[in-house]
């Protein structure tokens, strides 16, 4: 393999990497959301207990 060919496969495996990345952050923001909006506006008392200390902790809203 040519010193360019090393470094071509290097650029690819950090941009590969670099998306991955992102793909699992934006997946793991879009759960926590999904669980926040559940939970905050669940009329299901036993949700709702369940996260009643939590979320008056970090001031989300839930009477």
């Amino acid at each position: 393999m040519s010193t360019h060919q090393v470094a071509t496969a290097n650029v690819n495996t950090q941009t590969t990497s670099r998306t991955g990345q992102l793909v699992q952050a934006l997946t793991a923001m879009c759960c926590g959301l999904l669980i926040v909006g559940f939970v905050g506006f669940s009329h299901l008392e036993a949700v709702h207990n369940a996260a009643h200390d939590t979320r008056h902790a970090n001031a989300f809203p839930c009477h």
